[in-house]
């Protein structure tokens, strides 16, 4: 089984701060987890190892528990949970590469939960009209703008997001681009990567935040 790089903490990571879990497999009715970049264990639910708890276990998905807080797991998706903190304070994100070769990671926009793909070739973040609505975002008094894509000319709007947050870095006031074309990711385009450095490493991207 092809276990994936997880999203790694920086050295310096104690255990006040948040833990970054991946879901990288099942065996049976076990879940293999990645914790805080360690080797893969193997967890049955209601088990716990470094301080998480697996809580559910369905198919590609699993519920995770620590410091109180639950989070779902989605396969080769990091998240971080926990720590008390989350204040958006940090400054590395490593992105672990994901089935295709994408670098995918889960965050927020303003605040909810959206799934991003890195993409490099994105002027700015783009999600669609659907996600956009899921994430309360009143996209239609952006600025209306006119798309190419493969499929032609589409409608677009370009609007200002309050803050994007991917694991314990977060940045505010990023321009994106809602489009009324369905998409299955939110794209992590330039408006949010120019704000980091950014080197391959291997199966991981590395972002250091820009000061």
């Amino acid at each position: 089984m092809k276990i994936l790089i997880p999203l790694l903490l920086a050295a310096a990571c104690t255990l006040a701060q948040a833990q970054s879990v991946t879901l990288t497999g099942t065996i049976g009715s076990r879940a293999i987890l990645i914790v805080n970049g360690g080797a893969p264990k193997t967890l049955a639910v209601g088990e716990t190892f470094q301080g998480v708890k697996l809580v559910s276990l369905q198919g590609d998905q699993a519920t995770v528990e620590a410091d109180g807080k639950r989070v779902a797991l989605r396969m080769d998706t990091p998240v971080s949970i926990g720590g008390g903190g989350g204040s958006g304070g940090g400054t590395r994100i490593v992105l672990p590469v994901g089935s295709g070769g994408h670098f995918m990671a889960q965050g927020a926009i303003n605040g909810r939960t959206v799934n991003f793909m890195l993409d490099t070739g994105a002027t700015t973040i783009a999600m669609s009209a659907a996600d956009a609505q899921r994430i309360g975002l009143d996209f239609s008094k952006g600025q209306p703008v006119r798309m190419n894509t493969a499929n032609g000319v589409a409608q677009g709007y370009r609007v200002r997001l309050a803050s994007v947050r991917v694991g314990d870095v977060e940045i505010y006031d990023v321009e994106a681009i809602v489009s009324q074309q369905p998409m299955p990711y939110v794209l992590l385009g330039n408006s949010f990567i120019n704000r980091f450095s950014m080197r391959r490493d291997a199966d991981q991207m590395v972002l250091e935040k820009r000061f």
